[in-house]
C-alpha cells in the first residue's frame, strides 16, 4: 500500500518533498520549459494550504557528483517562486549544517529548495549515509517525482526508508500510476501502441511487453530502420543498428506469432545528412547514401488512420527528426491523429512529450507522462525503486 497525500497530517511539520525540477535551461542559465515545476503545483499548493513547512528536493542535469554553478536549482526555484507568488528560499547544498538551518528555522506555510542533489556523488550511487542526512530535514517525506521513480538514488529511495509510516506519494506521481495503469488494466481495444525514437535496444523489454497486450504496433524514427533491415528491406544510409537486427527479426516472429500487426514505414523524407534539409525530399525507395529521418506522407497517413481506429493508444518516441522542419512531419501527423482520436492516449514523455507540445495538441490526449523512462519501465511491469520504498505493510 503507498498512502496518499492527504493521508499525511502535515501542519507544522517539515514535510521533505522530491520533486522533478529537472528542467531545460537557456544558455544564460533560465529555465526553458517550466512544464515540470507546473506539473509539482498541486501538491505544493495542497502541503502549504495545510501549514506544511515544504522542503523541497530535485536534481538539475548531470553534474556527476560535483557542484556546477550553471545546473544550481535556483532557476526553478525562482520561476516557482513566480507561480506560487511567495518567497522560495534556496540553500547553498543539500546538506550540512546551513541546510539544517534553515530547514529547522523555515516558517509553517514556507517554502526552501535545496540545492541539486546530484553535486553529491552519494545521490546517484544511493548512498546510505547521504540520504540519512538528507532524511534529517524533515518529518515526513512525500515523492512527486514520477520521472525519476525508476532510479534507486539517494533522494528517491534511500531516503523513503527513513520515513516508514510517514511518507507518501504527491499528487503527480499517484495521477501516472493510475494513468499509465489503465493501460495494463483490461484496456479498450483495439489498443495500438506507437514507438519511435533512436535505437531498438533502448525499447527491447518494453516492446516485448506491449507484444503480450496490443493489437497493432507502430514503429517510426531511426528504430524503424533496424526493423527494415531485418525484412531484408534496402535502407540505404539510414541509422541500423546492425548488432540487433536478429532481435527485431526476433520481435517480428514473435509478434506474427501473437496476431500482432506490425506496421513499419514504406515510405521516407530522405536526405544526404543531417544537415542537408534543402536536400530533404519523400520516396518509396531509399537509394544508396540516402537517409531516412522522417515517415513518408503515405506511412503518415497510414499510421494516422490506425490510430483514429484506435480505442487505447500509446505514444513513446517521434516519427523522425522533428526538432527540424523539413523532418517533423510524420510526428506531427500522428500527435494529429492522437488528437483527433476518441481513444483513451497516453504520450509517454521525453521527445514525444516535448513533441505534442511543440504542436500545441499536449491538452487535446488523455495524458502526458512526466517520466520517459519511468513510464517504460512501468509497462514493462519492473519494480520501479522509488515507488517500492514507498509502500507500507
Amino acid at each position: 500500500m503507498i498512502r496518499s497525500l492527504p493521508e499525511l497530517e502535515v501542519a507544522g511539520r517539515r514535510v521533505l518533498v522530491r520533486v522533478d525540477f529537472n528542467t531545460p535551461l537557456t544558455a544564460d542559465g533560465d529555465v526553458a520549459d517550466d512544464t515540470r515545476v507546473r506539473a509539482a503545483l498541486p501538491t505544493i499548493r495542497h502541503l502549504l494550504e495545510q501549514g506544511a513547512r515544504v522542503i523541497l528536493m530535485s536534481h538539475v542535469g548531470r553534474p556527476k557528483g560535483q557542484a556546477n554553478p550553471k545546473l544550481s536549482t535556483r532557476a526553478p526555484a525562482s520561476v516557482l517562486a513566480a507561480l506560487l507568488e511567495r518567497e522560495v528560499l534556496h540553500t547553498d547544498d543539500c546538506i550540512g549544517w546551513g541546510a539544517k538551518k534553515l530547514a529547522q528555522d523555515l516558517p509553517d506555510h514556507g517554502v526552501l529548495m535545496l540545492e541539486n542533489t546530484r553535486f553529491h556523488a552519494g545521490e546517484t550511487a544511493g548512498d546510505e549515509s547521504f540520504a540519512k542526512s538528507l532524511s534529517e530535514l524533515g518529518d515526513l517525506y512525500v515523492n512527486d517525482a514520477f520521472g525519476t521513480c525508476h532510479r534507486a538514488h539517494a533522494s528517491v529511495s534511500g531516503v523513503a526508508a527513513h520515513f516508514q509510516g510517514r511518507r507518501a506519494a504527491g499528487f503527480l506521481v499517484k495521477t501516472e500510476l493510475k494513468r499509465l495503469g489503465a493501460l495494463m488494466d483490461k484496456p479498450a481495444r483495439p489498443y495500438v501502441a506507437v514507438l519511435g525514437g533512436a535505437k531498438v535496444s533502448d525499447k527491447i523489454g518494453v516492446i516485448e511487453a506491449l507484444l503480450s497486450r496490443v493489437n497493432k504496433l507502430i514503429v517510426g524514427g531511426a528504430m524503424a530502420y533496424t526493423f527494415l533491415a531485418a525484412k531484408d528491406e534496402e535502407v540505404g544510409a539510414s541509422r541500423v543498428e546492425t548488432d540487433k537486427v536478429w532481435l527485431a527479426k526476433k520481435l517480428l516472429d514473435k509478434a506474427e506469432t501473437l496476431g500482432v500487426e506490425v506496421l513499419l514505414p514504406t515510405d521516407h523524407v530522405v536526405s544526404t545528412s543531417f544537415d542537408a534539409d534543402d536536400q530533404a525530399r519523400a520516396t518509396r525507395q531509399l537509394e544508396p547514401g540516402w537517409m531516412g529521418l522522417d515517415i513518408g506522407p503515405k506511412t503518415a497517413e497510414r499510421y494516422g488512420a490506425a490510430l483514429m481506429s484506435a480505442r487505447t493508444v500509446f505514444w513513446n518516441g517521434p516519427m523522425g527528426v522533428f526538432e527540424k522542419p523539413a523532418y517533423a512531419a510524420g510526428t506531427k501527423a500522428v500527435a494529429d491523429a492522437l488528437a483527433a482520436s476518441e481513444a483513451y492516449s497516453v504520450v509517454g514523455g521525453g521527445d514525444s512529450a516535448a513533441a505534442i507540445a511543440k504542436f500545441g495538441l499536449a491538452d487535446q490526449v488523455s495524458h502526458v507522462s512526466t517520466g520517459g523512462g519511468a513510464s517504460l519501465e512501468f509497462l514493462e511491469g519492473k519494480t520501479l525503486p522509488g515507488l517500492s520504498a514507498l509502500e507500507e505493510s
